[in-house]
């Protein structure tokens, strides 16, 4: 028999409006500017502001606006809506945004550069002086296409067997595909189509001059790669019955090579990505200034476009159901803007709010300069400061910028944990990290400190820290250990 029954379930959703802006939010200065044009895109309602365009009354639009009457059948489902088109009520608000946080002749610096073929086409156009037949071409170029950015192919040759007989309709055996990449490998630059480093260092020797060093260098990677990777001098020294100068120069040979063939390419179209800075603090009078990228805050506002439609709506003596459609589809449009709108404006004030915490928090520094001046700073603190979520001071700090008279920062650079000094205070674990740094690059190559001599040499400058957090710290330097660090 069925039972029925009531159950209550509490369950929080964020509205359409909080999704947009913690969207908004993270985006850097490049990343907006696109979602921006896009919206413009989508929405012929909204558009940038032109300063020689006449102002209208925004007033005459609510009027016309409130007129219409969208009850009844042909009322706007809200469970048919997207979510992201953002409804609102009828009512609607002034459309202009305008921050004044920004100065209109603000600065724009970019970036020229180069042109030229792509790393793939200039491998590319080597192999077109191959005589090679249709086959032999087809599985070439395919060979080429899979190598990377460096110069390698990380793929298995048994994946690109599979990969050119589904996609290229070319059978062809492992023994071949061998063969053809051999010619692949004696392309420019040297080492280019290896499938590892020991392989990219091999065909690089194996273009060089022949001489006992470049030999007994060859024979090192393909005998010996463990010992030599590891730094494993004497073992080497035993296995290959040489000398130390002999050993010497062979290794010489080796540091000589490119671990990464494909980026000494002067034509590779990869083009490094320009940082935009979100915000600029400036020194004025001993004084702090923040300001707000202006590319952050565009001025938008309806389309005249569309109060023309509604005021022709109100003064039709006869409303057909095409009309009714279209000032459905126009409600759609300006609620979509009204809550994108609303969400880019609620996105100036959230990163100003943070970004202004967060200057005055770090005040000692962005005066100075001086890292040492950093204090320990964790995402807690500036949440409490302006009372939000941690979670919106992580979306503004991971992938923001700010210029400085001290250059361009990462703001989640200032965020660091504490940890206290031999006289019971507080210090930042960037400044220790800075300092252990300093020390590493002080050492003695041929007789590089251990983390347990670091750990001494760190307490002596007053931070008492445990060996396995030194080890620790010198992990996220992407520091290797002692004896890879050392010289022979």
């Amino acid at each position: 028999m069925l039972k029925q029954g009531l159950q209550f379930k509490l369950s929080q959703k964020l509205s359409p409006q909080q999704i947009q802006l913690m969207k908004l939010i993270q985006l850097p200065t490049q990343e907006f500017e696109q979602r921006l044009k896009q919206e413009i895109e989508e929405n012929p309602a909204l558009e940038i502001k032109d300063e020689n365009a006449e102002d209208y009354d925004n007033s005459q639009l609510n009027d016309t606006y409130d007129e219409y009457d969208d009850t009844g059948n042909e009322s706007i489902n809200t469970e048919d809506i997207n979510i992201d088109e953002y409804l609102s009520d009828d009512e609607i608000p002034n459309y202009k945004t305008q921050a004044n946080n920004y100065s209109s002749d603000d600065e724009e610096k970019e970036i020229p550069f180069a042109s030229g073929p792509s790393f793939t086409q200039h491998l590319k156009n080597q192999i077109n002086t191959y005589r090679l037949t249709d086959d032999e071409k087809t599985i070439t170029d395919f060979l080429i296409g899979s190598i990377d950015d460096s110069g390698y192919i990380r793929r298995d040759l048994s994946d690109i067997l599979d990969d050119l007989a589904f996609t290229e309709n070319v059978f062809t055996t492992k023994e071949e595909l061998d063969r053809l990449l051999k010619i692949v490998q004696e392309l420019d630059p040297a080492g280019v189509g290896a499938r590892d480093l020991r392989e990219c260092l091999i065909l690089q020797l194996e273009r060089k001059e022949e001489k006992p060093s470049i030999h007994l260098a060859i024979d090192i990677l393909e005998n010996g790669f463990e010992h030599f990777v590891k730094k494993h001098y004497n073992k080497l020294l035993q296995k290959f019955h040489v000398s130390e100068t002999e050993l010497k120069e062979a290794i010489k040979q080796i540091e000589k090579l490119n671990p990464k063939p494909g980026g000494s390419f002067v034509g590779n179209s990869k083009i490094t990505e320009q940082i935009v800075p979100d915000f600029t603090i400036r020194i004025t009078d001993g004084k702090l200034e923040l300001t707000l990228n202006s590319r952050n805050a565009p001025e938008l506002h309806v389309s005249n476009e569309y109060n023309n439609l509604m005021h022709g709506y109100k003064d039709s003596s006869e409303k057909s159901k095409a009309q009714k459609e279209a000032v459905m589809f126009i409600k759609h449009k300006l609620d979509a803007a009204k809550w994108f709108i609303d969400a880019i404006k609620q996105r100036q004030q959230t990163l100003l709010l943070n970004m202004n915490a967060i200057m005055h928090y770090q005040k000692e520094y962005f005066l100075t300069g001086d890292e040492r001046k950093l204090k320990p700073m964790i995402l807690k603190d500036i949440a409490d400061l302006i009372a939000m979520d941690v979670s919106t001071v992580s979306r503004v700090a991971s992938s923001k910028y700010v210029s400085t008279p001290y250059g361009t920062k990462l703001i989640k650079e200032f965020f660091s944990e504490s940890m206290k000094n031999d006289q019971g205070e507080d210090v930042s674990t960037r400044e220790i990290k800075n300092i252990l740094e300093t020390v590493i690059k002080k050492e003695d190559k041929k007789k590089p400190l251990t983390d347990d001599k670091l750990a001494l040499l760190l307490k002596e400058k007053g931070y008492p820290i445990a060996r396995r957090t030194i080890a620790k710290y010198r992990e996220q330097l992407d520091i290797p250990v002692a004896r890879l660090r050392k010289i022979f």
